[in-house]
This record gives structure tokens, C-alpha cells and sequence, in this order.
């Protein structure tokens, strides 16, 4: 049997690199099965892949092994027009990862991509909307906690503000994940690249974990999904994870109910929990750790104390 269709992935092989033979293809597949563990970062590597291989058949490229520095300059030049400078340079780093990966397996001599330059681009504030701590209070307030609809999702926002959580590591988490370590309520969270990330829950939090956990009865199911779909005609929990899209309906509905006009997203609590730390006094080297950053420069991004400064001082403009 061909090796390939025996592969479960479900991403075709572009021309180009079917031309270089079965040994080739096989090894286009390893790099999204082998090389990247994160599907949403093997979503994107594959797209960007897939485009630039069907541009560098439409080009004239007879195989990936004739791929040139120039194709890829080329290509990279035309992503300029259609897309803005961070989506260019993360469609760089998938080219370049899979030319190393095809390097590393002698499929090609050299990396065509290794010396492109993408555009320059570089940010010290992010742009995820951020809400002040009487809105994001506003907001949990609001929630109507008389169902299990209401119990998890002011849990839920109250996990992402109190402890900097990524959605994606929220949604992730099983019941076992909260639990008690020195008479104090934990939470354990899963975060990028498999790693594991316990922390202490804010007074608040612990109520609201405690009251979700106690009021919908899913404390006895230890390895079931934290965070739960509603079961439809039931209004009680399912047994199926809430899916990423979903958590972003419900926030987005949930605003609007609070009467919240600012358009925020599941990353808005991360923001407003390390925005409301810093405010209060915590220290940067502390809020990169509690949001388990790599460095503090990722957690500047998240630092929006600035943005009250610059209102202040529009408003000194008498005319």
C-alpha cells in the first residue's frame, strides 16, 4: 500500500512537492503531524504552505527542490499588499520552518527562505480591547447565576481575569485541575507548547469555582471537562468541552447584556486582569510569571495603564 494514503491527515500534497517523489511528500506531512504540536499554529503553517506552493506552481516551479530564494522574496512581496506586516512575518516563519524541516531530511539542499527579509514591524502596546475594573466588575455582576448557563460562564471570566488564563488553557482544564493546596483553592492550567502552570485563586474566584462546581454537581466527575456545553432542551451541563467559539459568543452576548459598548474578546480578561494587578501595585517581573510569559516585553503588551494617561491628557486640550 502507498505509504500516503495511509496517513490520516487530511491536507493535500501540493504538485510541487509531489514532483519530488513520495519520499518528499511523505516528509511535507511529518512537519505538520511531527514538527508542530499547536493546531491552531499547524492552521496557519499549513495554509501559509499551501498558498505559497500553489504560487510557485502557478509560477512555473517544477518541483521544491527548485524553490529559490527569489520565489519566496517574490511571494513574500505580494503577501505585503493583502496583508498587514504580522500575518506577512508569521507566513515567513511557516516557509522557513518547513524548508528547515525538509533540509533536515535531505529533501532540499539549502533553505530558499533562510535569507528573506519580511516587513519591519514591531509594537509595544497590544491592541486587545481592555476593560477598567468597574466595567469588568459591571460585567460579572450582570450574569444571571440561577442556572448553570450563568454559573459557568461567570466562572469562566472570572478564571481569565483573576488568573491572566489564555481562553484556550481555560477551555482546556478538567474538573480535577481546581482543587485544594493549603487550605487555599488552586487552579492548574495547560498552556502553550504542553506546559503546566498552577496558581493560588483570588478570593472572588474561589467563590465562583466553588459555587459552579457545587451548584451544577460536576465535582464528582474528576476527569470530565471543567468547562461544559449546555445540553440542548435541557439547560443543564453536557459532557461535551465548550468549545473556543462558543466562549466568544457567550462573552460577546454577556456584554451586551451588561450594557458594555467596548467590543472585547475571550484575550480582553487577560488584559484587564494584568492591567488591574499593575494598577494595584504589582510588580511587572510578577505579572509576567502569574501570566506565565516568557519574558516581561510580552507583558508590556498586556499593560494598558497608559491609556487612561493619554485620555487625561486629550482632555487638556481647551479650545
Amino acid at each position: 500500500m502507498n505509504l500516503l494514503a495511509q496517513t490520516h491527515l487530511a491536507l493535500p500534497v501540493p504538485v510541487v512537492v509531489a514532483e519530488a517523489g513520495e519520499i518528499a511528500s511523505i516528509r511535507f506531512l511529518e512537519f505538520f503531524a511531527s514538527a508542530i504540536r499547536n493546531p491552531h499554529t499547524r492552521r496557519a503553517y499549513a495554509r501559509a504552505a499551501g498558498d505559497f506552493l500553489t504560487w510557485c506552481a502557478g509560477a512555473g516551479v517544477p518541483s521544491i527542490t527548485a524553490v529559490q530564494p527569489l520565489h519566496v522574496a517574490a511571494w513574500i512581496e505580494l503577501q505585503t499588499v493583502t496583508h498587514a506586516a504580522p500575518t506577512v512575518k508569521q507566513r515567513l516563519a511557516a516557509i522557513r520552518h518547513l524548508f528547515d524541516w525538509l533540509v533536515t531530511g535531505q529533501i532540499v539542499p539549502h533553505n530558499p527562505a533562510a535569507s528573506v527579509r519580511g516587513p519591519s514591524h514591531s509594537i509595544k502596546t497590544g491592541k486587545t480591547p481592555v476593560l477598567d475594573a468597574t466595567e469588568a466588575r459591571q460585567l460579572l455582576d450582570s450574569i444571571d447565576v440561577s442556572t448553570p448557563a450563568g454559573l459557568r460562564d461567570r466562572a469562566l471570566i472570572a478564571l481569565m481575569v483573576f488568573s491572566f488564563a489564555r481562553v484556550g488553557a481555560a477551555l482546556a482544564m478538567r474538573v480535577e485541575d481546581v482543587y485544594v493546596q493549603q487550605r487555599r483553592l488552586w487552579v492548574r492550567l495547560r498552556e502553550k507548547g504542553g506546559k503546566t502552570h498552577a496558581m493560588p485563586c483570588h478570593h472572588a474566584l474561589e467563590a465562583y469555582l466553588h459555587a459552579y462546581l457545587e451548584g451544577t454537581r460536576i465535582a464528582n466527575d474528576p476527569r470530565g471537562p471543567l468547562f461544559r456545553t449546555i445540553a440542548r432542551g435541557t439547560g443543564q451541563l453536557s459532557e461535551t468541552p465548550l468549545p473556543q467559539a462558543n466562549a466568544y459568543a457567550m462573552v460577546r452576548r454577556r456584554a451586551f447584556a451588561a450594557g458594555i459598548g467596548t467590543k472585547i474578546g475571550n484575550h480582553t480578561f487577560r488584559a484587564t486582569g494584568i492591567t488591574a494587578y499593575l494598577k494595584n501595585g504589582g510588580t511587572l517581573e510578577n505579572a509576567a510569571a502569574m501570566a506565565n510569559h516568557a519574558s516581561t516585553r510580552t507583558t508590556q503588551l498586556y499593560d494598558r495603564r497608559r491609556d487612561e494617561i493619554s485620555l487625561d491628557e486629550v482632555e487638556r486640550i481647551r479650545v
